[in-house]
């Protein structure tokens, strides 16, 4: 059954699948990143987009007409925020464009702690204006295991901001979802991997097996495992 979401979701996140494509953001081959990513046969690299910025000015619009139309909805998929929070680096670019766009405050969580406080100041972890008990949307290029979103979450909280929702531009479906759900934090994609591919394969722009590949990886590592299964 198709969602009240999805129901009245634009149409840009095909248009983004294609411009990744055309970036070279999609590569098959076999890839290891971090953690979570091991062996894929795919690799996603959305911050290619930061260096065209016509389309980067297209996406973080497609992405503010995503989230106006879901904090709209009778039944909300976002909630309101105050604040949007990239987490760098890469999706701290994201973020500054989608800030600007959206005309929201933006906030960032330091990558690492401070070297250029005065002595005798307190440790500063979020860099921009806030205060304690506004609601922060964090904002990232992509998911995976969900480990930097979940980090910026936590550190968020400490400061004594709300968080509800993360959006990224694409999802590699492989446990972000679910870690930050168990945080009361629901995530948000423009992309997930699983369109992407469906939307490369039905343009004839891969071939049958990088898409069958990664299909069978995606469902063997990935959050699409349980509906596999199931």
């Amino acid at each position: 059954m198709t969602s009240e979401h999805e129901e009245h979701a634009p149409h840009g996140r095909l248009w983004m699948a294609d411009l990744l494509w055309r970036l070279g953001s999609v590569q098959f081959g076999e890839f290891s990143l971090g953690r979570t990513v091991r062996n894929s046969p795919v690799y996603i690299n959305p911050k290619l987009v930061i260096s065209r910025p016509e389309e980067l000015a297209r996406v973080v619009q497609v992405m503010d007409e995503e989230l106006r139309l879901a904090m709209a909805l009778r039944n909300p998929h976002v909630r309101r925020f105050d604040l949007i929070a990239g987490v760098p680096i890469g999706g701290l670019h994201i973020a500054t464009a989608l800030s600007l766009q959206m005309r929201v405050p933006l906030v960032y969580v330091r990558p690492s702690p401070p070297f250029d406080e005065p002595e005798g100041a307190s440790r500063v972890q979020i860099e921009g204006a806030y205060r304690p008990g506004q609601t922060a949307l964090i904002v990232d290029d992509l998911a995976a295991g969900g480990g930097s979103l979940v980090d910026t979450a936590t550190r968020l909280r400490s400061a004594g901001l709300l968080v509800r929702d993360a959006m990224v531009l694409v999802d590699r479906q492989q446990g972000a979802a679910s870690r930050l759900e168990r945080l009361g934090v629901r995530l948000h994609a423009s992309l997930t991997l699983e369109v992407l591919l469906n939307h490369l394969q039905g343009e004839g722009r891969i071939s049958h097996e990088d898409y069958r590949s990664a299909i069978e990886y995606l469902h063997r590592e990935g959050d699409l495992r349980s509906e596999f299964d199931g």
